[in-house]
């Protein structure tokens, strides 16, 4: 119970908040969703904001209909405005409704309805689809009878070290070939643990004999001449519209990614549909009205689909074929005309495709290239598949992918003759869209970085093994506008070469794309510092590059992969920037369907590498649900992967000796800097007895909030065990590190998860502020004890230290990398430096946001603006202001689901201004930088003046 307090008019300066109506207002049903077409659940949650002027609500009443009231709430006694369950009967598939709201406010005023607000459903279930998956034909070779006649599974060092498996595999052949996934459990064993593998295959195809190689967790497929490397389908059907439409829904979903035209325009303005989830578990759906698009008389649809995340390279050495070896369309059309009669146009043997057309590959990492000479050809009846399989077909639970922005070019150069380096100022994430001229049959050639070399040159060095290169091939000399489909570039930088001679180019000839999850931007943070203010910059453009229909670590290399311990790292910050509550629900969906029997979380998610046991990246499992929780107030978040949670736990629990790790593996405090090891100086067991604790403990935490006092009971109970363990063995009386290197990290992550007693906290402390020091105050901290770095320090009486170390312009900090022009968060510290150039690893990432894990820490203390886990989703919230020295303002804002609250201070005329902005049925705790007693207080807006 929060005890409230009316803040004296001699402490402030009570702003009367402008009326903005008396009505409810911003209705939303799920996570955020503003009418939503395509809307995934049959049994919603609705969520409204308050006009400004009003403190409390005390009751609401909500009316849900379609053509008549379905469920009415009646007046319900209660302050919830965030999350009300419907409490009607499930809703059907295709099913539009409408509905509103009504509340009274702390004086039991009865606002009148809101206006109505709507969301239509897609199709839920498999049972709604009609259609067939489709896909064009391959043709192979006539009458080539498939003959295995070796295969070896071998370690790519030593190929000495090897299994055979021609007889495992001959097993496998069906219909004159060989599908299968290559891996240990599918090739019987591992002929070399810890070492790179390829499985190399040599067979015969009619009397022509072959040799493939496929590398370890490839999906193979020989012959191989049956597939195009990184083919792009063409599908087109004709049909006909004879009576007036009344509506018209396009629902599709790809194992691939598609896009899809009707009569000659592009329906949706989304990329990359329908996403990476677990494509064996879930693929998304989309919905599109097409009722305008429609024409009376002939109709033309037309898809294109790609290979993507699906079939495409995803991975490391050469991996693909993830999940198929093919991609595969299903749509369906559903006309509904005035008459009352419906259509469907579905996907199915009517339909025609080829692979011969203008877009001759396409792939998430080596680019797209177009070929405007080829008109789409060959076409033949398409290949059709009735089975929809076991994978739940389910409406997309959150924004897809959208171009949000257009980058103009600030500088052109030519390092080398006929090839022009074309600078958009910022490192970003999408493709270039081009307006160029070009000459009959030439290629231009778009090559994309990063960085440049030295001498002006592009440097690709860090991309590896993705080729990250667009190419188009003119039919007609002149000017062309053009833009790819299927592929996306990290890159600041975009070569053209290929031009025609003599040409001379002009910004307007590239056009960067800005291209990621269209989330909601709710939270900006500034201050007076301007290096400060990059950083933010940095951290929220690092943001949206790698939360493109998932977290990745990276946009840019041959990666781009779902890593878990960076997002776990990045979350807390992630969710003050965006909206990415449905984003991270949605990958904790595929996160769970991924979880391995044992309870493990794999490294990625999606998992396409098979591999996971590492301390601080499976407790993305209950870490990230924790957070949203704690940001949103979503308590079925936390239900729907208790689950998960406690399978972990329970892997944690096998494999610990009486508390502690001693065996686990792993990544360990990934990227410290200085020893330069990779993993780190923090050992492996440490840091697994570190996360057991804290997972479980969050376990704990969980199922209080689900009141499930018995199981939180048990949890605490382990929790305390694991911590006890954990003191005895790592420290010794004085606070110090025994049994294990000193480190940063492991001082951070024994008092940030309390695994110390309190009074070993203020000794262990002394020794972290010791090891700053000695580090002549820096940080010394990688991926999992960088987060907790400055709020350790602050927690603990150390804000001045923690201050320093933020403002600390050399290597390593965060200023850093600003200070060598970054425009987004790097991967190292030291990535690259005026005085050395790149860092010699290929490993070398210039847009990868884990460091970025800082921004938590900028809005909760330096705005001082920080939830309260106890009233979750901002119900109550702290304004708890920092004042640092180096700053003469700083504030942020951010957007709840309440409406919107804020927190700033400046320095003037020898005081302390704070101005703090409380929403509508919300209240926060203020807590006073000069030391003051706390106040609570009710909406509205309010300053202060403090002495300084």
């Amino acid at each position: 119970m929060i005890k409230m307090k009316w803040i004296t008019l001699m402490a402030m300066l009570a702003a009367v908040p402008a009326m903005a109506g008396t009505g409810a207002h911003s209705l939303t049903v799920g996570e955020g969703f503003v009418n939503p077409l395509g809307f995934y659940d049959s049994t919603p949650i609705f969520s409204w904001k308050l006009p400004d002027g009003v403190k409390k609500q005390t009751a609401y009443r909500i009316e849900v209909q379609d053509d008549a009231v379905l469920w009415d709430s009646g007046w319900v006694e209660s302050d919830q405005s965030v999350f009300v369950p419907y409490g009607g009967e499930p809703l059907r598939s295709r099913q539009r409704l409408e509905w509103r709201v009504k509340f009274r406010d702390e004086k039991g005023t009865d606002s009148g309805w809101s206006r109505d607000a709507s969301f239509e459903l897609g199709l839920l279930t498999s049972k709604d689809w009609n259609a067939q998956w489709i896909r064009p034909v391959v043709e192979a070779e006539p009458d080539a009878a498939f003959e295995l006649i070796k295969a070896v599974y071998r370690s790519k060092q030593n190929s000495r070290r090897n299994q055979d498996v021609t007889e495992l595999l001959q097993k496998e052949i069906r219909s004159n070939t060989l599908s299968f996934n290559v891996n240990n459990h599918t090739l019987g064993g591992d002929p070399a643990y810890g070492e790179a593998k390829e499985l190399v295959v040599t067979y015969k195809v009619g009397r022509k004999k072959k040799k493939d190689t496929l590398n370890e967790n490839m999906r193979g497929r020989f012959p191989s001449s049956t597939t195009t490397e990184e083919p792009v389908a063409y599908f087109k059907r004709e049909f006909s519209v004879s009576e007036k439409v009344e509506r018209a829904r396009l629902y599709v979903t790809a194992r691939g990614v598609f896009e899809i035209e009707l009569n000659g325009k592009k329906v949706g303005n989304d990329h990359f549909s329908n996403g990476w989830t677990s494509y064996n578990n879930r693929l998304d759906t989309m919905t599109y009205d097409v009722t305008d698009t429609l024409q009376s008389g002939g109709n033309e649809l037309n898809a294109l689909l790609g290979t993507g995340w699906y079939a495409g390279n995803i991975g490391f050495r050469g991996q693909k074929w993830s999940y198929g070896i093919l991609p595969e369309l299903l749509l369906q059309l559903e006309i509904t005309y005035t008459s009352g009669r419906t259509e469907m146009v579905l996907s199915d043997e009517t339909w025609q495709g080829t692979f011969d057309g203008a877009i001759r590959s396409s792939s998430i990492y080596n680019g797209e290239e177009y070929d405007a000479r080829k008109v789409p050809a060959n076409w033949r009846a398409v290949a059709v598949n009735p089975d929809l399989g076991s994978a739940r077909l389910v409406p997309k639970p959150f924004a897809p992918v959208r171009a949000t922005e257009m980058l103009a070019v600030q500088e052109i150069t030519e390092p080398e003759p006929g090839r022009f380096v074309f600078d958009l100022g910022q490192n970003m994430v999408g493709w270039a869209k081009v307006h160029i001229p070009v000459v009959k049959d030439q290629t231009t050639t778009l090559r994309f970085a990063e960085m440049l070399n030295q001498d002006g040159t592009m440097y690709t060095a860090n991309y590896r093994d993705a080729k990250s290169t667009d190419y188009y091939t003119a039919a007609e000399t002149g000017t062309i506008e053009w833009e790819p489909v299927f592929t996306f570039h990290g890159f600041r930088y975009v070569e053209l070469s290929g031009l025609p001679k003599g040409a001379k180019p002009s910004a307007d000839w590239v056009t960067g794309v800005v291209l990621h999850s269209d989330l909601p931007r709710i939270g900006t943070f500034e201050s007076s510092h301007e290096k400060l203010n990059q950083l933010q910059r940095n951290i929220t453009w690092g943001q949206r590059g790698n939360f493109l229909d998932i977290p990745t670590d990276c946009p840019q290399r041959d990666e781009r992969l779902g890593w878990t311990g960076d997002a776990q790292a990045f979350a807390p910050t992630a969710l003050f920037n965006y909206d990415c509550h449905a984003f991270w629900k949605s990958w904790l969906g595929s996160m769970r369907h991924d979880q391995f029997a044992d309870g493990r979380i794999p490294h990625v998610i999606p998992d396409v590498l098979i591999q996971g046991d590492s301390p601080g990246w499976m407790d993305a499992a209950t870490i990230i649900p924790w957070e949203v929780y704690v940001r949103t107030g979503d308590i079925e978040l936390l239900a729907a992967n208790f689950e998960m949670m406690e399978r972990l736990v329970g892997w944690y629990r096998g494999q610990s000796v009486d508390g502690l790790s001693p065996n686990i593996k792993g990544f360990g405090d990934w990227l410290q800097p200085y020893s330069e090891k990779t993993k780190g100086d923090t050992p492996h067991a440490l840091l697994g007895a570190a996360f057991y604790a804290k997972s479980v403990q969050i376990l704990a935490d969980s199922a209080r909030v689900l009141n499930r006092t018995a199981d939180a009971e048990k949890y605490d109970a382990e929790a305390g065990t694991v911590k006890s363990a954990f003191a005895k063995h790592y420290f010794d009386a004085d606070g110090k590190l025994q049994n294990a290197p000193e480190t940063q990290t492991a001082y951070l992550l024994a008092i940030e998860f309390d695994l110390i007693p309190s009074d070993l906290q203020g000794k262990a402390m002394e020794h972290l502020v010791r090891l700053i020091g000695e580090a002549e105050n820096h940080l010394r901290t990688g991926f999992l004890g960088t987060p907790y770095l400055a709020g350790v320090l602050d927690r603990k009486g150390h804000a001045e230290l923690a201050f320093d170390l933020l403002f600390k312009e050399t290597y390593p900090s965060w200023f850093y990398p600003i200070n060598q022009g970054a425009t987004t968060m790097w991967e190292r510290w030291n990535s690259y430096t005026l005085e050395d150039g790149f860092h010699p690893e290929g490993m070398n990432s210039f847009n990868h946001y884990a460091y970025g894990a800082i921004g938590q820490w900028l809005y909760e203390r330096v705005a001082g603006l920080a939830p309260d886990p106890a009233h979750p989703g901002y119900k109550h919230f702290f304004i708890r202001p920092l004042i640092a020295p180096q700053l003469t303002y700083a504030g942020a804002e951010l957007e709840t689901a309440y409406g919107k609250a804020s927190s700033g201070w400046k320095k003037e005329n020898g005081k302390i201004i704070m101005e703090v902005e409380v929403p509508p049925n919300t209240t926060a705790t203020i807590e006073f930088p000069d030391g003051r007693t706390p106040e609570t207080v009710f909406s509205g807006n309010y300053r202060f003046e403090l002495g300084l």
